[in-house]
C-alpha cells in the first residue's frame, strides 16, 4: 500500500461528552492511492482512535466501508464510481461530466473528475417514493395512469419510456395528443391515452429528492388488437385448375408479450415463420386446393391473454362462374371470381398492398396500390409519436426534417408522396405546440424539401394523391407556413432562393421601427410593403419583431380550384405564385395588420385572395374576405391591400365577379337609411306616446317595440362606426364594439320575442288579464339580461383562447364558435316568432274563410297580408336568410337580399310598426289637426288585431277583437 491522505472532514464529530457504552456515524473523507490494486484486509479490522483528550474515553473504529473507487485512464481523466449503496450528490453530479452520457436525471453512479479531490460518494438514505399502477397488463384503447408517490419534496421530475424495440435508449415523454402530466402535493401523474403496444415497455420517472437523483420503473405490457395483424390477403378467391397451391401470411409486430402463431385448419397445409425488419410473420402454404369454400384462421395465442383469432375467408371458383383471367401487369394475377378484389405484396422495402378489383363483367379493374416505401412510413410514425408525446422535440424535428430531404429522392408513388407530406405536417404541428425554435440548417432542409416536393410530377404524383388527400396540398402549405416562421432569433436575418421557393426574415428592433418592404426576383416581380402603422399595436411589447415572407411557386396550381362565397362560382386563373408573411413578436404569432401586394403587371381583371384553410370542410379554399383591389398611384399596375396576414395570391377571370365592397355600400347605406328611421320613430313615439298607451295591453305591445327601436338604433349605430376603429384584440375600442353589437343586436331580437310571446298569450288566452307590473318586469329580464348572459359567456369563454375576434374586423369570429353565440339565439327567435305568426295568420283565417261571402274572403286575405307585412319585420324573420348565407357553396344572391332587407329593418319598423298603426295615425292626424278618416276594419300594426265584423250575430269575433285591441 502507498502513502494514503486523509481529506476534509464531514458530517457530523464525535461529542466528547458522550457516555461509555455509546456509539455515534462519524463521516470522514480519506483518499487512499495504492499502487498494487487491492483491498488491505488491515484496514477490516477494529483501529482505535487516538483520545481528544487526556480526560476523554477512548473509542474504536467499527469498520471501514468503501464508497468509491476512481481509476485514471489513458487520457489523463479519472472515472469515479460508486459502490452499491452509495451515489454522488446531486449537486456535485450537475457539475461534472457522467462517465457514460446516458438520459438526463440518471442517478448519478459515475463520474469524470478532474482534478480527483472533488469528493465522495455518499450513502443513499430510503427511497422518497413509490409508483403505482392499477395493472401491468393494459386495456389496448384505454387510458394508462401512472402515479407517484412521494415522501419528500421532489424536483427536476421526468418520465420516460423504454421500448424493446425501435429504439435503443430511454424515450423521454412530453405533454402531447395522447400523454399528459399532472402534479399536486405529494403526487404526480402520468397519462397516457388510447395505449397501444406502442406504448409498452419499461416506464422510468426520474427525480432528485434529498439532494440525489432517484429513478423508479414499472413494467407496462398492451396486448395486441385484430386491427394490428396484416393478413395477406384478406379475402381470396381460387381457381383450383389454375392455381391449386396457394399462400396465406399473418404479420404482428414485435412484442414482448411472446405470442404463438398457428393457422387452423392446418392439414395439408405448411406453416413456416419468417421475420421481417418490423414483423413477424407466419406463412401458411396450401398444399392441395380445398373442395369447397373455407374461412383459415391465425390464431395468436400468449399466456394468460384472450386468443387472437383472425379469418381469411377463402371463396372456390366453381365451374360457371364468372372470372377474371390471369394478367401481369405489374404483378402477378391470378383467376379470380367476379366482384372480387385481387391481392399482392408490396415489393421489397415498401409496405402495404397491391389492390386490382375484378369487375362483375370478368373484367379488370384499375390497379391500385398503397405501397410506400419502408424509411418514409417510419419517419412518419416517428412524428406521429413525436406529436403524442413520445420524444425529445428539439432534437428530433431537425433530424427528421434533414431525413426527409434525403428521402425525397425515393419518392415514386402517391403513397410516398402523402407519407412525405403527412410526415412535415406533423412536424409542423409539433412545432407550433411546443414552439421550439428552429436553427437554420434545419430550415434550409425544409425549404430544399418544399422545393423538390414542388417540382414532382403532377400527372401521376400529385393528382392520385389529391384524390386519396383533397388536402395535401393546403396541408402543405400550412406546414411550410409554421415551420418557415420558426427561426430562431440568432438566425435572422435570413435570405435563402431556390426555383419554387424564396424566403426573406427581418428582424425589427422596438428602437427601429419603419415600413417594412420587401422583393423577390420573380416572373412577374413582387413586392410587398406594411406600413409603419400596422406595426403599432407591438410597440407596447418592448420586443423585436420578425417578420417572415415566403413566395412559394407552383403550389397555387396544386391547390383544390375552391372558391369562398364572395367569389361566385367562374372559375379562375392564378399566377403561379403564392405570398405568404407572417409576424411574430414574443412568442406569439401577430395576424392582423394591413400588407400591399403587387403581383406585377396584369391585362385581365383580377381579385386579390388568400388561402382560408378552414373553408370546404377544412380542404381549404380561397377567399376574398379582408383584400381588395387598389390601383396604384405609381405605375401601371393594379395592387392589392390586406387587412391581415397569410398566404395570398391573385384569381384572374375574364368576368368580373361582384365582391365585398358592393355589399359594404350596400350595408353601409341601408343601416345609414335605418337609423335615419329609428330616430323619426322615436320622434313619432315623443308625440303620440300619451294618446296610444291608453290601455294595458297596448302600454305593453308600444314598450316593447320602443325597446326594439332603441336597441336596434344603438346597434346600428355602434356597428356603422366600428370599421373606425383599429381592428384587433390589442385595442379595447375594438372589443368594447364588439361585445356592444353582439349584446345589442341580441337585445334587439329577445325584445322581439317578447312581442311575439305577448301576441301568442293573447291568442291562445283571450280572457286571461295579465299584470301589467309582472309582465314588463318579465320583458326587462328577458330583453335585456338574457342577451346579456350570451354576450358575457362568449367574451369570457373565447377572448382568453384568442377566438373571440374575426381578423380584420371588429365583430365575432365565426371559426372560432364565437359568433354562433349570435347565430344560435336568433335563429331560435327567429323559428318561435315565424310559430307565433302561423298562428296569427291561422287565426285570421279560419273564422272568414270557412264561411261567409265571397268580400268577407278578399277583407281576411288583406287582413293576412297587411299582417306578414307588420309582423315580419317586428319579428325580425327576415334574419332567417341567415341560414343561406353560412353556407359556403351558395351564390351571392342571398347575400344580397340578407343584406338590403336587415339593415334597411329599422325602416320597415317605422313603415310597419309604426306608422300604419292605426292609433299612431289618429294620434298625428289630431295633433296637426288635420280630419279624422273613418275607421278601418283591420289594423295590425303592434300586434293589434281587429277582425272585420260583418254581422252582429258573432259575438265571439267581438270578444276576440276587444280582446286584441
Amino acid at each position: 500500500m502507498g502513502p494514503s491522505q486523509a481529506g476534509g472532514e464531514t458530517g457530523q464529530q464525535l461529542d466528547q461528552e458522550s457516555r461509555a457504552g455509546e456509539s455515534a456515524l462519524l463521516s470522514v473523507y480519506v483518499q487512499l492511492v495504492f499502487s498494487h490494486g487491492g483491498w488491505p484486509a488491515a484496514l477490516s479490522r477494529p483501529l482505535p482512535l487516538p483520545p481528544a483528550s487526556a480526560s476523554s474515553s477512548s473509542g474504536t473504529l467499527a469498520g471501514l466501508s468503501l464508497t468509491t473507487e476512481c481509476n485514471v485512464k489513458p487520457d489523463g481523466l479519472t472515472y469515479c464510481a460508486c459502490l452499491s449503496g452509495y451515489q454522488w450528490n446531486a449537486s456535485i453530479c450537475s457539475r461534472h461530466q457522467l462517465c457514460q452520457p446516458p438520459h438526463n436525471h440518471r442517478p448519478c453512479s459515475c463520474l469524470v473528475l478532474s482534478p480527483p479531490g472533488a469528493g465522495y460518494c455518499q450513502v443513499l438514505p430510503p427511497v422518497p417514493g413509490s409508483l403505482s399502477l392499477d395493472t401491468w397488463l393494459q386495456v389496448p384503447g384505454h387510458t394508462l395512469n401512472l402515479t407517484l408517490h412521494t415522501s419528500q419534496e421532489t424536483t427536476n421530475l421526468n418520465w420516460f419510456l423504454r421500448r424493446h424495440t425501435g429504439s435503443p435508449g430511454p424515450i423521454p415523454l412530453q405533454p402531447g395528443t395522447q400523454v399528459s402530466l399532472t402534479s399536486s402535493q405529494g403526487q404526480a401523474v402520468l397519462s397516457i391515452r388510447n395505449v397501444s403496444h406502442e406504448w409498452e415497455g419499461e416506464y422510468m420517472c426520474c427525480f432528485e429528492a434529498q439532494g440525489f437523483r432517484w429513478e423508479l420503473y414499472q413494467l407496462v405490457r398492451v396486448p395486441l388488437r385484430a386491427t394490428d395483424v396484416a393478413r395477406l390477403p384478406d379475402r381470396l378467391s381460387v381457381s383450383c385448375a389454375t392455381s391449386p397451391r396457394f399462400q396465406l401470411s399473418c404479420c404482428i409486430p414485435y412484442t414482448p408479450l411472446g405470442y404463438m402463431a398457428s393457422w387452423s385448419p392446418g392439414e395439408g397445409s405448411e406453416a413456416s415463420l419468417f421475420n421481417t425488419p418490423g414483423d413477424q410473420c407466419l406463412v401458411l402454404a396450401t398444399q392441395h386446393c380445398p373442395a369447397a369454400d373455407i374461412t383459415y384462421t391465425c390464431d395468436l395465442q400468449s399466456p394468460g391473454l384472450t386468443p387472437l383469432r383472425v379469418p381469411v375467408s377463402v371463396t372456390i371458383i366453381q365451374d360457371g362462374d364468372t372470372t377474371c383471367p390471369e394478367d401481369s401487369a405489374v404483378v402477378a394475377w391470378n383467376v379470380t371470381k367476379a366482384g372480387h378484389v385481387a391481392q399482392a405484396p408490396c415489393p421489397a422495402n415498401r409496405a402495404g398492398v397491391v389492390k386490382r378489383t375484378c369487375g362483375p363483367d370478368g373484367a379488370w379493374g384499375p390497379i391500385h396500390s398503397s405501397c410506400t416505401d419502408t424509411r418514409l412510413l417510419a419517419l412518419l410514425r416517428r412524428a406521429q409519436l413525436l406529436w403524442a408525446g413520445q420524444g425529445w422535440p428539439a432534437e428530433e424535428v431537425p433530424q427528421s426534417l434533414a431525413q426527409l430531404l434525403e428521402q425525397t429522392e425515393v419518392v415514386s408513388s402517391p403513397s410516398d408522396l402523402l407519407a412525405l407530406l403527412g410526415t412535415m405536417t406533423f412536424l409542423a404541428k409539433v412545432v407550433a405546440d411546443t414552439r421550439i425554435p428552429l436553427r437554420r440548417s434545419a430550415l434550409e432542409a425544409l425549404l430544399k424539401t418544399t422545393d423538390k416536393v414542388l417540382d414532382m410530377d403532377t400527372s401521376s404524383l400529385w393528382t392520385p394523391a389529391q384524390v386519396q388527400k383533397p388536402s395535401a396540398a393546403s396541408d402543405l402549405l400550412l406546414a411550410v407556413e409554421t415551420l418557415a416562421h420558426s427561426l430562431c432569433p440568432q438566425g435572422h436575418p435570413f435570405s435563402f432562393s431556390l426555383p419554387n421557393v424564396q424566403l426573406q426574415t427581418q428582424l425589427l428592433t422596438p428602437t427601429v421601427r419603419a415600413d417594412y418592404r420587401v422583393s423577390f426576383s420573380t416572373q412577374p416581380p413582387l413586392w410587398a410593403q406594411i406600413p409603419r402603422r400596422s406595426l403599432a399595436p407591438l410597440d407596447t411589447s418592448n420586443s423585436s419583431i420578425t417578420i417572415t415572407s415566403l413566395v412559394l411557386r407552383k403550389l397555387d396550381h396544386l391547390l383544390p380550384s375552391n372558391y369562398g362565397q364572395e367569389l361566385g362560382d367562374s372559375l379562375y386563373a392564378t399566377p403561379g405564385l403564392v405570398l405568404s408573411i407572417s409576424i411574430m413578436t414574443g412568442g406569439q404569432a401577430f395576424h392582423q395588420g394591413e400588407v400591399t401586394m403587387d403581383f406585377g403587371d396584369r391585362d385581365n381583371p383580377f381579385h386579390c385572395v388568400f388561402w382560408d384553410h378552414h373553408l370546404f370542410q377544412g380542404n381549404g379554399g380561397w377567399s376574398g374576405e379582408g383584400c381588395q383591389v387598389q390601383a396604384a398611384n405609381a405605375s401601371a399596375t393594379t395592387q392589392c391591400i390586406c387587412r391581415h396576414l397569410t398566404a395570398f395570391s391573385i384569381l384572374m377571370s375574364r368576368h368580373t365577379v361582384p365582391g365585398k365592397p358592393t355589399l359594404e355600400l350596400l350595408s353601409q347605406v341601408g343601416l345609414g337609411a335605418s337609423i335615419l328611421a329609428l330616430l323619426v320613430c322615436l320622434g313619432v313615439y315623443r308625440l303620440v306616446w300619451r294618446v296610444v298607451v291608453r290601455n294595458k295591453l297596448a302600454y305593453l305591445r308600444h314598450a316593447a317595440l320602443l325597446n326594439v327601436v332603441l336597441c336596434l338604433l344603438a346597434a346600428d349605430t355602434c356597428f356603422l362606426g366600428a370599421p373606425l376603429l383599429p381592428p384587433g384584440p390589442r385595442s379595447p375600442l375594438c372589443l368594447a364594439a364588439a361585445f356592444l353589437c353582439h349584446f345589442l343586436y341580441l337585445a334587439t331580437f329577445f325584445w322581439m320575442l317578447a312581442q311575439a310571446l305577448m301576441l301568442a298569450h293573447q291568442l291562445l288566452f283571450v280572457f286571461h288579464q295579465l299584470s301589467k307590473r309582472r309582465v314588463l318586469s318579465l320583458m326587462v329580464v328577458l330583453g335585456y339580461l338574457c342577451p346579456m348572459g350570451f354576450a358575457g359567456a362568449a367574451l369570457g369563454l373565447y377572448l382568453p383562447r384568442g377566438q373571440y375576434l374575426e381578423e380584420g374586423v371588429c365583430w365575432l369570429d365565426g371559426k372560432g364558435g364565437a359568433r354562433y353565440t349570435f347565430v344560435g339565439p336568433v335563429l331560435v327567435i327567429v323559428g318561435l316568432n315565424g310559430l307565433v305568426l302561423a298562428m296569427a295568420m291561422l287565426k285570421l283565417l279560419r273564422p272568414s274563410l270557412s264561411e261567409g261571402p265571397q268580400a268577407e274572403k278578399r277583407q281576411a286575405l288583406l287582413g293576412v297580408m297587411k299582417a306578414l307585412l307588420i309582423l315580419t319585420p317586428i319579428f325580425g324573420l327576415t334574419w332567417g336568410l341567415g341560414l343561406a348565407t353560412l353556407l359556403e357553396e351558395v351564390s351571392i344572391v342571398p347575400h344580397y337580399i340578407f343584406t338590403i332587407l336587415n339593415t334597411c329593418q329599422g325602416v320597415f319598423i317605422l313603415l310597419f310598426g309604426c306608422l300604419m298603426d292605426k292609433k299612431v295615425q289618429e294620434a298625428l292626424l289630431k295633433r296637426f289637426g288635420c280630419a279624422q278618416p273613418p275607421n278601418s276594419t283591420i289594423s295590425l300594426a303592434t300586434n293589434e288585431s281587429h277582425l272585420p265584423e260583418p254581422s252582429r250575430g258573432r259575438s265571439d269575433n267581438a270578444s276576440y277583437e276587444e280582446k286584441m285591441t
